[in-house]
């Protein structure tokens, strides 16, 4: 599995954590909050916020969070009005980075941002820079323990999705087009299957493999730009050998 998917794996894991931690939490309810005063607190017909809604469930925020930050949105007037800007750069060894932001100032996001690239042996680019190497894609993850491989492939497929991979640490990875990740997740529950999560991501059609030096430049730009407050979720297409990985992902 490519790097950018080991980093997905990592981030996955580490979400209960962040979410004790409340940075997690922060940026998703800031992400229900603008799509609901944006769209309306409908989920049904508010696509934005059913996807940001699917953040908030793998993230594990209560129902009772989640049902307060969408009323707070859909009765909000006044406010910091936010705005979704998508961020694109280069990283140590040329690797593609792309940073999905929600701001209320961009004159303060797009410098601070160029500072992290800068830090980190990378630099911040043009909008449509890198966007071209990555192509829109639903990620549903399926628990191995409580689900069969052959009935996740049958659901899976017979619901439109595009493959079924082996996580060899959770489970299953149900890829998908964007459109049908929502389909797919509930043709995977209604067959009595196991949900992780599900979420939109940008997948990369072509990776970098950085080693050493380069490997740590990397990680560590990714890991500073998840962590900036304005960025809701980081795509790269870089690939690190396994046993690499795991020493950076304990660092």
């Amino acid at each position: 599995m490519a790097g950018h998917s080991k980093w997905a794996n990592i981030k996955h894991r580490k979400a209960r954590q962040d979410a004790v931690r409340g940075r997690l939490w922060s940026k998703i309810a800031r992400a229900i909050i603008v799509a609901a005063k944006q769209g309306g607190a409908d989920p049904a017909s508010n696509t934005t916020l059913r996807y940001a809604i699917e953040d908030a469930k793998a993230a594990n925020m209560p129902k009772d969070t989640i049902a307060r930050n969408i009323k707070k949105g859909a009765g909000e007037s006044g406010g910091a009005d936010y705005e979704s800007i998508r961020y694109e750069g280069y990283g140590a060894a040329g690797v593609a980075v792309i940073a999905d932001c929600l701001t209320d100032n961009r004159n303060r996001t797009a410098p601070e941002l160029r500072t992290i690239f800068g830090k980190h042996g990378g630099n911040l680019g043009a909008t449509g820079c890198v966007a071209y190497m990555f192509e829109a894609q639903g990620i549903v993850r399926v628990d191995a323990d409580a689900s069969e491989e052959e009935r996740v492939m049958e659901a899976a497929l017979e619901a439109g999705a595009d493959d079924v991979q082996v996580d060899d640490e959770e489970g299953w990875i149900v890829t998908t087009a964007p459109d049908a990740m929502l389909k797919v997740k509930e043709a995977l529950e209604d067959a009595g299957l196991s949900v992780l999560s599900a979420s939109l991501t940008m997948a990369p059609n072509n990776t970098v493999e950085v080693r050493g030096k380069e490997a740590k430049r990397v990680f560590d730009l990714i890991e500073a730009l998840d962590e900036h407050d304005d960025v809701q979720k980081v795509h790269a297409n870089f690939e690190i050998p396994d046993e690499e990985m795991a020493r950076l992902s304990q660092a």
